[in-house]
């Protein structure tokens, strides 16, 4: 039996400048086949960045010891200060499976794009320029990864130690023009997106892109029953009215298992907080009109009537099974952000116990 590893994958502040979050987790997660288990967004501190960049250097061949150097140059300039008067963002990905670093390495790619085989994440999305003395005259990575699972480990705890001062909702991060009527909305990936490895969860993300909102928190997350029934609570009235009380009842039951994994009538009561079995990832988009512009792309709730390229129109199946939720109002999206803790910080805990257990 093949040892668990844990991976890591940091996108860089340009990735999430330029809206290439979507491109690369689908990308992460359909060929690696491995599990994302926890995501922070991170606005790093000059302090973090300080020791997490001492950490990159580590090769003794003059080769990789070049790369190693070229990133670390990278991370020191790029990872703080600020850009057209924003602080850089950052995601860190955290995958769990066999063999996880070496898939992740080979997803990721050399930088040097001559030394990569097949489209990696550095093919599509880094660069690396040279000019006639084979000096680099314009380097982007994309992301950062480590090489060996020593590395990994040394990295996450360091990111960890970190993740509740740098880390979180980045509400005040992103500048925005004097005046601007800024709003915070919650999305929620749905179960039916991670029945196994593949492009959806990434490709829902990617259209959710085209608002040209900024992530500013991204959470992987299991909903407990009580979450689930609290967060569609109000629909239950609906669905009494719209179907009687028995049938409305069922096919509320039906929602929070399908988001939680369990009915409320067939959970003990003292499993009702436990974190469910189905995985969704929770993201906070803000910007102005938020609200309206993310549930433009999204669609209806009805698939078969949403519009052709929305996301519920590609990724959708029926009326529950929908790819994706997003909040109808500012104020409900407190309350549904209130409801799965998009606050908590779940990287942190994930990060220690596993390795406590080695």
């Amino acid at each position: 039996m093949q040892v668990e590893e844990l991976s890591y994958v940091i996108l860089t502040p340009y990735s999430m400048r330029k809206s290439r979050t979507g491109g690369i987790i689908s990308r992460l997660i359909s060929r690696t086949g491995l599990d994302l288990v926890s995501a922070r967004m991170f606005a790093p501190s000059q302090e973090l960045v300080k020791r997490y960049a001492s950490t990159i250097v580590t090769e003794t061949e003059p080769r990789h010891r070049a790369t190693q150097e070229l990133i670390r140059k990278y991370v020191s300039k790029n990872f703080t200060g600020t850009v057209n008067g924003q602080r850089p963002r950052v995601m860190l990905l955290v995958f769990r499976g066999p063999n996880a670093v070496r898939k992740t390495l080979d997803t990721v790619g050399h930088i040097v794009n001559e030394r990569t085989s097949g489209e990696t994440i550095r093919d599509t999305f880094g660069d690396y320029i040279t000019n006639a003395a084979g000096e680099v005259t314009y380097f982007e990575p994309a992301v950062l990864t480590a090489i060996d699972a020593r590395e990994v480990k040394e990295d996450l705890q360091l990111w960890a130690e970190y993740s509740d001062v740098d880390g979180g909702i980045l509400d005040k991060v992103v500048a925005y023009p004097a005046g601007a009527q800024i709003e915070k909305t919650l999305v929620l990936i749905k179960p039916d997106n991670f029945k196994f490895p593949n492009l959806r969860p990434g490709g829902v993300i990617d259209v959710f892109s085209q608002t040209g909102l900024s992530i500013i928190g991204f959470k992987v997350h299991r909903m407990s029953v009580a979450q689930a029934e609290e967060f569609y609570g109000p629909v239950l009235a609906v669905l009494e009215e719209k179907l009687g009380a028995e049938k409305g009842r069922n096919a509320w039951e039906d929602i929070v298992e399908f988001m939680a994994g369990g009915r409320p009538s067939k959970t003990a009561e003292a499993q009702r907080n436990a974190p469910g079995s189905e995985k969704c990832i929770a993201i906070v988009y803000q910007g102005e009109d938020a609200v309206r512009k993310i549930r433009g792309v999204l669609g209806p709730t009805d698939p078969s009537k949403a519009p052709p390229g929305s996301i519920r129109k590609e990724f959708g199946q029926s009326i529950m099974v929908n790819a994706a939720h997003a909040s109808d109002a500012a104020e409900n999206a407190k309350r549904e952000m209130e409801i799965v803790r998009i606050e908590e910080n779940n990287f942190k805990p994930l990060i220690e116990s596993f390795y406590e257990r080695q």
